[in-house]
């Protein structure tokens, strides 16, 4: 069985797609101290499992640091030897989630449909990750909703920025994925941090603080 999700301060995992091991800890540091603890690096970025070891070791244990696009049993090892403690992947693959779980990781894959969800919480996902979610919107998550276990966490990722807080929070989703709306390849750790305290202050101000 996969870790449980854990209890965040606030649902938001800030996701670097594109990001280079030799800006990792600066930019890693810099979402973290701006007040968002869960960091994913996607493993179509350069040298993935380095940057994860970097912001691993940089950032206090409580953090949930690892990877996204993973499609790989192979690659859940590698995770797990970089000190990754998350996995999200695009898909709902058993044999990705069974090896994530002897690892004891945090995982949450993505999900489109009722027939994906239910074999997602069948394979003790610790969470879903609806994507793209903007192809679904509030209304189709809903409606999908009404099928799953009321404890299961549900996040949307994929299309969604600070400005669909408030919407989402209207079907009780509390969990998001932040990419481009966060982090573009390019951009520097102070930039980075400035759309990560304002994703914050959104969250808080929708959620209550965190």
């Amino acid at each position: 069985m996969s870790a449980p999700w854990p209890n965040l301060r606030r649902g938001i995992v800030a996701i670097l797609r594109g990001l280079k091991p030799d800006e990792a800890r600066a930019i890693g540091s810099a979402v973290f101290e701006a007040g968002i603890e869960a960091i994913e690096v996607p493993l179509n970025s350069p040298d993935p499992f380095r940057s994860i070891e970097t912001i691993a070791n940089a950032l206090p244990g409580d953090a949930l640091v690892g990877a996204g696009t993973v499609l790989d049993p192979a690659d859940v090892d590698r995770l797990a030897a970089a000190g990754g403690r998350l996995l999200v992947a695009p898909n709902v693959d058993t044999a990705v989630l069974a090896r994530a779980a002897e690892h004891k990781l945090v995982t949450m894959p993505g999900v489109f449909t009722p027939t994906e969800a239910l074999t997602a919480i069948r394979a003790k996902a610790s969470a879903l990750k609806f994507f793209p979610a903007s192809a679904l919107g509030p209304k189709g998550i809903a409606a999908i909703g009404a099928v799953l276990p009321k404890d299961i966490v549900v996040g949307v990722v994929g299309g969604v920025s600070e400005a669909d807080f408030a919407d989402y929070a209207k079907i009780g989703v509390r969990t998001f994925g932040l990419g481009s709306s966060l982090y573009k390849p390019g951009m520097s750790a102070a930039d980075v941090a400035a759309r990560a305290r304002a994703a914050v202050v959104a969250w808080d101000a929708v959620f209550g603080k965190g």
